[in-house]
């Protein structure tokens, strides 16, 4: 609670300093306004095309990564149709998370990225020599604003308009902001010499950046800022580097937290990528910038055009250096970020589970949701597996050890036992159920494709809560009677004890299983071979009745136990059922096939 109010304080504080900066220098305000129009600009634009062209991409994108060219020539596209290389960046760490494209066609994609960026920059740089963009932006408001009472599809295209036409305008208000300042602040005359003017102005670029979480906006304040003549072109030379590095370190920090090994390689890939890129540069600053200047000495570019320019250069001097480097650098990646040794999922304290594989990065993308959501569900029934072991007192890593397989070699329960179902279901399971709902609501679906494949997935989420309630009334009666060995009922309880585990050994083998191959359906036989063998145990139960080996009681308590471990076993095929009648499942089947051939 101290924390939030002490955050709340600062943000207030933040807000009070800002309101009060706007009424001391309007011209301030003008920038601030220019600035904020442009960003919500890009969001606006971003949004647009991403809900226009969101399934196209996740097509293309799933297609281009045949070869290290097509991922390059995919990123470069991408880009300068989004004109975001973070949108780009982080839905290419998205499908790799979920599996749709592999590390090295992420790599590739991810320095086509860069060069694409550039194209903005020019754009910009055009934009920006002395060319007044407001009375252009008043109709596209306009157009935009008509285009939002249409369907979606044409929505989202006045949202592009409407971020065009406040791009237009901000561009602008930042322009008469920086040329309001005039004198106030001259960064061009500053000289501190050398590499340390240089180091200075990377790293307000950098900063920039992070704040402002776009390298577009950085570049739109260091174009008009030159043409402002606030700063000199050596400067902003070495703002467009920092840039450059800043915007990798935040698609790095939201890669790292929302994404699984692979995506935080990738992640960590464009961070290197950018860093090395930016030290390069540095270190050839002479050669590159006197090409620069050279070469406006020869066609007349404007200083804005020399930005841009280099801008292009360094990234392609990126390139240049790690395009024969893809495979050594994905296998450095791994090393550095190996994969996590998996056993038991559980916690061991009272630490609620949290999603592995949910995040809002992966709400960017229909496809990669639904394959987000998908591995999460298998996440659920990997835990919905060790709640199961708990309740028939058999410690989850037999579940991965495969030294009983056929269930006979079973180690006896470890007295004492105690009831910790309800337990694991109220602190483990529900609490991550609950996260798989809160994500499922805020997927935007598009077409009946994704609608089934919602449905399946969702389906087999409910079957595994069903199946882990149904096993916690098992529990009380394996309690009491695995702790009395003279029981006459004591192996009839461990016989259910090893048939349920078998049933959980058989599903966790066939989850592991492609589709509904050929050894699948093997598997799924033997399955529904194993369940039925319930009835010859009902019946050795009633002979005993008839034979006054047990009681009444005790056979009830039998049977009613013997339907639940029924209904697991039933509950288990169909969330089997469901997963392999995925859609998307079976397209990623069908992909992997394809490919192999």
């Amino acid at each position: 609670m101290k924390t939030i109010k002490i955050r709340s304080i600062l943000i207030g504080l933040l807000l009070a300093a800002l309101a009060y900066s706007f009424w001391y220098s309007p011209s301030w305000l003008k920038l601030c306004y220019g600035l904020a129009l442009f960003l919500f600009g890009m969001q606006c634009i971003e949004e647009g095309l991403h809900n226009t062209a969101g399934g196209t991409l996740e097509k293309l994108i799933a297609k281009s990564t045949a070869s290290s060219g097509k991922g390059l020539l995919f990123g470069i596209g991408a880009t300068f149709i989004l004109q975001s290389s973070t949108l780009v960046s982080l839905l290419t760490i998205a499908f790799l998370s979920t599996g749709l494209i592999t590390l090295a066609g992420g790599i590739a994609i991810i320095l086509g990225t860069n060069l694409g960026a550039t194209s903005g920059i020019w754009l910009l740089a055009l934009a920006g020599q002395s060319i007044s963009l407001s009375p252009i932006a008043i109709p596209v408001v306009v157009f935009g604003i008509l285009a939002s009472f249409f369907n979606n599809k044409t929505k989202a295209v006045g949202r592009v308009l409407v971020g065009i036409a406040l791009i237009f305008i901000g561009i602008d208000a930042i322009k008469e902001g920086f040329q309001a300042f005039g004198g106030t602040m001259d960064f061009a005359s500053f000289r501190s010499g050398g590499i340390t003017e240089i180091a200075i102005f990377c790293g307000i670029g950098l900063l920039l950046t992070i704040v402002l979480q776009s390298s577009h906006a950085t570049l739109i304040l260091t174009l008009a800022a030159l043409a402002g003549g606030q700063i000199s072109l050596a400067q902003g030379f070495a703002i467009a580097i920092g840039s450059n590095v800043g915007s990798s370190a935040s698609t790095a920090f939201v890669g790292m937290l929302g994404s699984n090994r692979n995506g935080q390689r990738l992640a960590l890939a464009h961070l290197v990528f950018n860093t090395v890129t930016a030290v390069l540069s540095l270190i050839l600053w002479i050669p590159l910038t006197k090409a620069v200047t050279g070469l406006a000495g020869l066609t007349g570019m404007s200083q804005l055009l020399q930005l841009a320019l280099f801008h292009t250069l360094f990234n392609l001097l990126g390139l240049a250096t790690f395009w024969k480097l893809q495979d050594r650098l994905a296998d450095r990646l791994i090393s550095w970020l190996p994969e996590k040794q998996e056993a038991e999922l559980l916690a061991v304290s009272d630490a609620v589970v949290t999603p592995r594989h949910l995040h809002s990065n992966m709400l960017r993308s229909g496809d990669t949701a639904l394959r987000a959501l998908t591995q999460e569900v298998r996440h659920l029934n990997a835990l919905g597996l060790e709640v199961i072991c708990h309740v028939l007192f058999i410690p989850a890593h037999e579940l991965y050890s495969g030294s009983a397989d056929d269930g006979k070699k079973l180690p006896p329960p470890t007295l004492p036992l105690e009831l910790d179902a309800q337990k694991l279901y109220e602190q483990q399971i529900k609490p991550l159920y609950s996260q798989i709902l809160d994500f499922t609501s805020k997927i935007d679906i598009d077409g009946e494709m994704q609608q089934q494949q919602l449905a399946a997935v969702h389906t087999a989420a409910l079957n595994m809560i069903d199946i882990i309630k149904e096993s916690k009334h098992l529990q009380k009666n394996m309690q009491r009677y695995l702790q009395e060995p003279e029981s006459p009922v004591y192996q009839d309880y461990m016989r259910l004890r090893r048939h349920l585990f078998r049933s959980l050994q058989l599903f966790r083998k066939m989850s592991e299983l492609k589709g509904c191959s050929e050894e699948w359906k093997e598997q799924s036989a033997l399955l529904t071979k194993h369940i039925d063998s319930l009835e010859t145990f009902r019946a050795r139960i009633m002979e005993k009745l008839r034979n006054n080996e047990i009681s009444g009681w005790e056979t009830s308590s039998l049977m009613n136990d013997t339907n639940y471990a029924g209904r697991i076993g039933w509950g288990i095929q169909e969330i089997l059922q469901t997963m392999c009648l995925n859609p998307a499942e079976e397209k990623n089947t069908e992909e992997e096939a394809a490919k192999a051939a």
